[in-house]
């Protein structure tokens, strides 16, 4: 696995959770607040356990869950309410095409595995 992708996953869950220090605490952004910060996390984590030496089954298993939870990071950004903010609006777009860059890079990867 790459070094370089580990630290970039690290990095975009550093930025995810700096996001959410700044967004108004409320009964329904603390929900999706928590959520997005454990799928942002989850991430790298599952790309880590991917690297471990348990067998291809697994690492691809490790790599479709990386793939899910950056999924799922995307839809809890989505939901998270900024009431008009532009600066978090931006934030959050970007935030929103990381993950999804995230995704992408971890599909290629499992196709690649696959072919």
């Amino acid at each position: 696995m790459s070094l370089e992708l580990e630290e970039r996953f690290f990095d975009f869950a550093k930025s995810v959770r700096n996001f959410c220090r700044k967004v108004k605490w409320d009964l329904i952004n603390a929900g999706y607040v928590k959520q997005v910060i454990r799928s942002s996390s989850s991430i790298g984590a599952n790309y880590i356990e991917a690297s471990d030496d348990l067998g291809r089954a697994d690492e691809k298993m490790k790599l479709k869950i990386a793939r899910r939870e950056a999924k799922e990071t995307i839809y809890w950004l989505r939901l998270i309410l900024l009431y008009d903010n532009p600066e978090m609006e931006l934030e959050k777009d970007t935030l929103i095409d990381e993950g999804s860059q995230i995704r992408r890079i971890l599909s290629t990867i499992l196709i690649r595995l696959n072919g």
